[in-house]
């Protein structure tokens, strides 16, 4: 598989924000790690339906997101790839917000089996 090829389409599918083309790229028993929460990997969600509904929530929170200046990288041996980006979008209550970061991915049978989100903190 590309996998390199796999990350660009990911990130184009973010910011078409189409979680069905998205989650066409997921195992059915993915894990997603975002980076906010009360854990020290932030919050996890396990299973296709319980990542595409926080997935879900990106778009709700920050309508207009977009992953920019992405950049990919990949060990094709370890079935890894990660994506760099700066996210950009405002919230529905009208705060801007600017952040770049980068997703961890791994790969089974050509299939996301986990994503880990990180973003730098913005004072």
């Amino acid at each position: 598989m590309d996998i390199r090829a796999a990350l660009k389409e990911l990130c184009e599918a973010f910011n078409a924000h189409d979680l069905d083309r998205i989650m066409a790229f997921f195992s059915d028993d993915c894990v997603l790690e975002m980076p906010r929460g009360s854990r020290p990997w932030g919050s996890r969600f396990e299973g296709k339906r319980n990542v595409r509904e926080a997935l879900a929530t990106r778009f709700e929170g920050l309508p207009d997101v977009h992953y920019g200046n992405d950049e990919h990288f990949v060990d094709a041996a370890a079935d890894t790839g990660i994506s760099k980006w700066t996210l950009t979008g405002t919230t529905r209550e009208g705060t801007r917000k600017e952040v770049q970061g980068c997703d961890f991915y791994t790969f089974r049978n050509g299939k996301v089996i986990r994503k880990d989100s990180y973003w730098k903190i913005v004072d």
